[in-house]
Parts: structure tokens; sequence; C-alpha cells
């Protein structure tokens, strides 16, 4: 606000106007209002810088004013010095209904703003918060810092003594949702339901809802869906009632299904646990049921049998003790093993113990009871004729061999495994090819054509050979003799292991070192055994065949003994020169009767019989005498050799002569053949020159005679081709105007065809007209037409006093002589009845 400052003394106020004037004299400010010119006089000052406008208040609208004046009668209220009264530090709102005209302020009076009155919608309120202690319209008195609601549709008023605080839009409950509250302090709800400070429900009635002034929303709470297949598993966290009107105590579990409610909100005091899927047991199948719910409370420790087809949802504690299992369908060739864990008995088995076993044999369904345990389910097992299995007995512990026949195993018995060396394993995976042995199928063995194999009874201490081929079956006691032989050049002893025993005949080759001749040089024999066993009665003497375990090893022992015996008796150049005979005289001896060496040699104690030996080296240990016998034997052979060359050389040279010999023959009969040749060539050459000059002039004329010859030909085929090429052309064009004419000729046919019918068509059209005009005219319209003519001219010459006329020209003559007899014959005509001429008139028109 400034003051006026123009040196000129009058203002003018328009209607609506005002300024504070301010006398200096008394200090008292009074108002001028407009329409007015006001001089201003001397000892007054104006306190506007301009005239200032009323204040006008819009319909709706209201104003503050700050310092307002007191009113009485609508007049400002002036202390006894004259000064208007104001209310320092208060304020006033002032609406349009109360001001609907424009008003001034007044001194001191201050405009804090002018804004629209608030309008409440519906379904909405506004919070209104006590700045102060005050009454309201109602005659309620508010507390400063009371809160309260207005609820719409209204307008609101604005107070001095009241805050707004919001707008408060409703919350919208959705259907299947509700809203959870909280209160503030001690209220009355909606409902009007009495609710403590901190207590917390629901509100599910569809449509809006405004919160109390007490009242805070904690969350929008969504229905959960329940379907035939789900459930919903509450646990409550207080006492209470829930929506169902069933008393629920605190920590007490509950489903809810789709049988009570489609949807389900949770109440505050209810948690939701988990969301349950229904269980379903169908057909052929079965659960066992752990502590079921019977009468609001679980049986712990209880177990029920629930048999498909069946669905139902789980109670909170039930369990399904190893979940869902299916029927236990047998065949024919199945059964079960049962044992009874408590006191059982139906109608098929009886009365059972706990710990009684039994079988259940199919075909059949079987559901195993509460009280029935299924140990294993058993299938017979399919056994050929060279297949078996052990079976083991409970009661007495004896184990024996099914063999041959599909078995079923009782209800006292079981398979039996049975244990194998590992190195009896082994070897029935080498050399009986046995991939896989299951342990209670009983052990087999294959063995080879002419070998043998020793079983052993641990229960009766007795032992059984097989001969191949053959298949062994091992009885529950019985386990292979397993022969460690001696292997290897020299022999190593244990180095074979095999099941089987071969009979041979088959060879062993040894190594006997340190062998000593009588002048003590010392040699080293490699030796080759052949030997086979001899069986007469396999049951005695295959058993005699294992009395020497390794008799391999035990016969080049006994060889080895032989041959140093006998060598250590002769001098190393003697047996140098008969080492073979003195081997085998060792090994086989000598027969007295024939002073021979006998063919064989048999030990007794498992009738193996060496039938003979080869010598495969003999060298001697000493390194002198080694290298005394290789130089002699390389010088015997380097003379060989040299007489081997000479003997080749002199047979060569003499080959070579005789070669030679037969070369130089042929060298001269070549020669002599060369010359006869080269003079049969001169001759042919001769030949050859005349025939070619004969031929040439032969070939020239015959192939003048033919070239013209094929001129002629070909002139003669190409005027026959070029004739037959113009007939051809000549036809086309017959055939082209043929096609032609015959086109034209249909086409005139069709035009004239067309012509004849369009003729007719139109005489058909003109004799119609025709008919139609004359039976539109009528038969005695057409005869007054014919007689309207001769009528008249006989009337007109009548007149005349003519009985005819004739008119004619020079280009037109006429008959007289056939006129005048028409005219005597039409004078000679009976006379009308009417006295009138007849006349006969021709007119003849000229050219112009």
């Amino acid at each position: 606000m400034g003051y006026w400052k123009s040196k000129d003394r009058k203002m003018k106020l328009a209607p609506f106007q005002f300024i504070h004037v301010k006398d200096t004299n008394s200090n008292i400010t009074k108002v001028v209002f407009g329409p007015v010119n006001y001089v201003r006089q001397e000892g007054e000052e104006v306190m506007h810088s301009a005239p200032q406008d009323f204040i006008v208040l819009k319909p709706y609208t209201y104003c503050v004013i700050a310092d307002p004046v007191i009113m009485i009668d609508k007049k400002p209220r002036l202390d006894k010095h004259g000064t208007i009264c104001v209310r320092h530090g208060e304020q006033e709102i002032r609406t349009d209904k109360d001001y609907n005209e424009p008003f001034p302020l007044y001194p001191g009076e201050i405009l804090k703003k002018i804004d629209n009155l608030t309008v409440v919608p519906r379904d909405c309120a506004l919070k209104i918060r006590a700045n102060r202690v005050f009454v309201d319209i109602a005659g309620k008195k508010r507390e400063a810092g009371d809160e309260w609601m207005i609820k719409g549709p209204t307008i609101y008023i604005p107070k001095i003594e009241e805050d707004k605080v919001q707008l408060i839009q409703p919350v919208i409950i959705e259907r299947n949702k509700a809203i959870k509250l909280r209160a503030k302090l001690d209220c009355i709800d909606y409902y009007n339901k009495r609710r403590a400070a901190g207590e917390e429900w629901l509100v599910c009635d569809p449509g809006h809802y405004m919160l109390g002034i007490n009242e805070v929303l904690v969350e929008i709470v969504t229905g959960i869906i329940l379907t035939d297949k789900r459930a919903l598993h509450l646990t409550a966290t207080r006492t209470f009632t829930d929506y169902y009107g069933i008393e629920r105590k605190a920590g007490e579990e509950w489903l809810v299904t789709k049988k009570m409610s489609a949807i389900h909100i949770c109440d505050v005091y209810e948690k939701v646990v988990q969301q349950i899927d229904i269980t379903v047991i169908q057909k052929n199948e079965y659960a066992y049921l752990l502590n079921p719910l019977e009468n609001g409370l679980n049986m712990m420790g209880k177990k029920v049998l629930i048999m498909g087809p069946r669905a139902f949802f789980l109670n909170p504690g039930e369990i399904l003790d190893g979940g869902i299992k299916s029927n236990f369908i047998l065949g024919e060739d199945e059964g079960l093993l049962l044992k009874a864990v408590e006191k059982y008995s139906d109608s098929i088995v009886g009365e059972k113990r706990p710990g009684d076993w039994w079988m259940v044999l199919g075909p059949c369904n079987y559901v195993p009871a509460v009280e029935v345990e299924v140990v294993e389910r058993r299938k017979a097992i399919p056994l050929d004729s060279i297949e078996g299995i052990y079976v083991r007995e409970y009661a007495t512990g004896n184990i024996r061999a099914e063999i041959g026949k599909t078995y079923m195993l009782k209800a006292d018995e079981e398979l039996a495994k049975k244990d194998v060396p590992e190195i009896v394993s082994h070897l029935l995976k080498t050399q009986g090819n046995v991939k896989f042995r299951e342990p209670f199928r009983v052990v087999t063995f294959r063995v080879p054509y002419n070998n043998v194999v020793q079983i052993y009874d641990y229960k009766s201490k007795k032992s059984r050979v097989a001969f191949g081929p053959d298949l062994v079956m091992l009885n529950p006691d019985e386990q292979f003799t397993v022969n460690y032989l001696s292997g290897g050049t020299p022999k190593v002893p244990g180095k074979i292991q095999s099941l089987y025993i071969s009979l041979g005949p088959t060879f062993s080759t040894d190594k006997i070192e340190q062998v000593e001749t009588a002048d003590h040089a010392r040699l080293e024999l490699k030796l080759s055994y052949n030997w086979k066993f001899k069986v007469v009665d396999k049951a005695v003497d295959g058993m005699k065949i294992f009395n020497v375990r390794d008799f391999i090893g035990d016969m080049c022992s006994s060889m080895a003994s032989r041959v140093r015996a006998t060598v250590a008796s002769i001098p190393f150049d003697q047996f140098h020169k008969s080492s073979a005979r003195t081997i085998r005289k060792a090994i086989f001896g000598i027969d007295p009767k024939t002073q021979k060496i006998i063919d064989d040699f048999t030990i007794e104690a498992n009738n193996l019989v060496i039938f003979n030996v080869d010598i495969q080296s003999a060298e001697p240990m000493d390194k002198n005498t080694k290298a005394s016998l290789q130089k002699t034997v390389t010088q015997a052979i380097e003379i060989t050799t040299k007489m081997q060359e000479q003997e080749a050389r002199r047979v060569a040279d003499k080959i070579e002569q005789e070669e030679k010999g037969k070369l130089d023959c042929l060298i001269l009969e070549s020669k002599a053949r060369v010359e006869e040749a080269k003079k049969s060539l001169l001759q042919l050459k001769a030949d050859s020159d005349g025939v070619k000059s004969k031929g040439q002039a032969i070939a020239e004329a015959k192939a003048k005679a033919e070239a013209a010859e094929i001129a002629a030909k070909a002139d003669v085929t190409f005027a026959d081709l070029k004739s037959k090429a113009k007939t051809i052309r000549e036809m086309e064009e017959i055939e082209h105007l043929k096609e032609r004419q015959a086109i034209e000729l249909s086409h005139a046919k069709a035009m004239n065809t067309l012509t004849i019918k369009k003729t007719q068509e139109l005489a058909k059209i003109e004799s119609g007209k025709f008919d139609a005009i004359m039976a539109s005219i009528g038969k005695q319209t057409l005869i007054d037409i014919a007689m309207a003519g001769p009528e008249m001219q006989s009337k007109l010459l009548g007149s005349l006093g003519l009985q005819g006329y004739m008119l004619m020209d020079s280009k037109n003559p006429i008959n007289l002589f056939t006129t005048a007899g028409g005219m005597i014959e039409s004078g000679e005509k009976p006379a009308p009845q009417q006295p009138q001429p007849t006349f006969t008139f021709k007119l003849l028109h000229d050219d112009n």
C-alpha cells in the first residue's frame, strides 16, 4: 500500500471504489465511497496510491479478512475518538450469502484470500479439525484438536474455528474382497458396534465404505477361491467365532472347503497355513491315513486304510503314510509274502498272530490291511532243464537246489546265495564264459571236450569227476577243485590255474639247466614232452587223474632227473653225436627183451602217459666249450659253403659255355632269316607299287563314275522333291480354298436363314399389324370406305350431267376396243336401284 503522491488534490472515485483518508491532525482514518469527486483537504492524507475496488464475492466463494472491524447493524463500531474498532489478531470469513453485494475494506482490515467453497462429493467426506474450543451449530462443544467428518454431498462453509484436514475418498470394496480396519481410539463403527482402540475387524459388504474418523485402513483382503480340488488350511490366532458361526479356539486348525463357501475371506484372527490340494485315490490304489480326524480331534497313532476310487482333503494333522500306493495286481506266476504286525484274521487265511508269515498267490487284486505288512513281491522263477536256484528253509536252515522246473518260493523259504571263491569266480568268467551270475542261481560250468573237472562236496566229504563235454551243476555244498599247474619255460609252480584238466594228447615244454656230462660239460636242454591220460574206467581212472595236483611240474621234474642221470654217464662228444637217442633212452628206457627204446612212459600215480619227446635245443653252458663248439660249427659251415660255391661256379661256367654256343647258332639263324625277310620285303614292295598305281587309277575312275552317278541321282531326287513340294503346296492351297468356300457357304446359308427368318418375322408382324388394323376399323367401316369414293364420283358426275369420261396422253394409249366393250357391257348391266349414272373412271398421270 502506498500513499497518494499526485499534486492534484482532486480524486475521482468510480462506483464501487473507495479510498482511506487519514486526518493527520486527529490521526483518524475514514472511508470515502464512490461515485464521488473527492477533493483532499489540507491536513488529509490519502492512504492509497490509487482508488481501490470493492470486494466482490461470486456465488459459492468466500474470503478471509484479517483484523476485521466490529460491525453493529451492518455499520462499523466507533470508539470514543471516532476511530473504527478492529478485532486485532482475529480473522473473519465472509461468504457470498452474507455479502451478496460488493463491500469495501475498512481501515485496518486486510484481505487474506478469496477462494471457492469446498464441495464435498457424494460418498466422500471432509475431515475437519478444531483449532480452538468452541460450540458448533448443533450445540456440541468442540475441544481443540477434535476431529470429525462432514459427509457429502454438501458444500462446506468454512469457519475460523475449523481447519480442513483432507478430503476422504471412499474405499471401494469389490466383490469377493474385504477391507481390514483398525480403531485408533475407542469408537463405534459403521454397524453401531463398539470398537476398542487397536481392535481390527473386516468389512465385507461390496460397495463404497467411508472410513470413520477413528478408523484406519490396514489392508484390502482378497478372497481365496475354493474349488472342488482345493481347500484352505487355517489356524486361529485367538479364540473367536468365525464367519460360519463356529467357535474357534486359539491355536485350533481346520479346513475350509467349497462346501462351506466358494470364496473364503480370511478373518483378522485367521491365518492361512497353506492351500490343500485334493487327494485323489484312483481305482486300484490305496493309502494309509495316519492320525485320522474323529469328532474334531486327531486320533494320534491310529492308522486307517482308504481304498480307491475316492477323493478327499487331508484334515490338519492327518498324514498319508507312504503316500498313495497301487494295489498289488498279481498274475498267475506271482505272489506276496506277508507279515502280520498286529493280530489279524480273515476268512481266507484265518487268524494270524503278530510276526506270522504267509503267502498270497495270484491271480488276484490284493490290498494289504492295516495289520499286514508286505515283505516282498515274489514271482515264480522259470527254470530250464539246465538251470536251477538255491532255496533255504527258514525252519531248518537247509539249502537245496531246485533244477529244471518253474518254482515259486513258499512263505518259509528264501533264495540262498551261493558264494564261490574269487579264483573260481574269475575262472568261471574266463574259462566258462559266464559274464554275470546271480548269487542264488545254481553254479554251472560247461566242461570242454576231452577235459575233466573235479567237484568236492564239503558236507559228505566226497569228490566226483565230470568228463567233457558235459554241464556241471553244483549242489549247495559243492565246490570246484582248482588245479594249480606249473607253467612257463622253465616250469614255474602255480603259474596256471584251471578248473579242468585236459586229457590229451598235448605237449609241455621245459628247459633243463645244469645238465653235466661225464667230462663235466654243462648243458642246457630244451625239451618238449607229448603226453596224455590213460582212461579206461572213468569212475576209477577219473579220480586217479587228480591224485597228483601239479602233474605237469611233477612230470617235468621226474623227466629232468632221468635226463641228468643218463647224460652224466657219457662224455660230451658222445652226447653231442647222439643226443636224441640218449634223451629218449633216458626217458622211456630200454626193453630188456628187444633192446629197443620203449615207445612210452606211464606214471602210475595218475595214469599220465608220455609218448614222445622233442629236443628243441641243447647248448653248453660253459663259455669255452660253447665257443669251441661254435667255432667248429662255423668252420664246418665255411668248408661246406666253399665247396658249394666251387661246385656252383663250375656248373655255372659249363652252363655259360653251352648257352654261348646256342646263342651263336641263334645269331646265324637269325641273320639268314633276316636276309630271307629282306628279299620277301623287296618283292612285296614291287608288288605293292604295281597294285598301288593300278588301284589308284581304278579308284579315280570309280570315284568319277560314282560322283557323276551321285550328282544325277541328286538332281533326280531334287526334282522329285521339288515336284512333291509343289504338289503339297497346291494341295494345301486347294484345301485352304475348300475350307474358305465351305466357311463362306455356311456363312451365306446362315445369313440367308437369318434373312428368311427376319422376312418371315416382318411378314408376321405386318400381317398381325394389318389384322389388328382391320380388326380395329371393323368390317362395316371398310365397306363404307370402299363405297365412299365411287359414290362421291357418281354424285359429282351426276351433278355435271356426264355418264363417264376418260383422260389419256400420248405415252399411255388405251385400247378403245376393250374400253368400248367395257362401256357396252357396263351399259347392258341392270340399273341400280337408285337412279344414279355409272361411270368408268381411269386417271393416267404424266411423268411431269
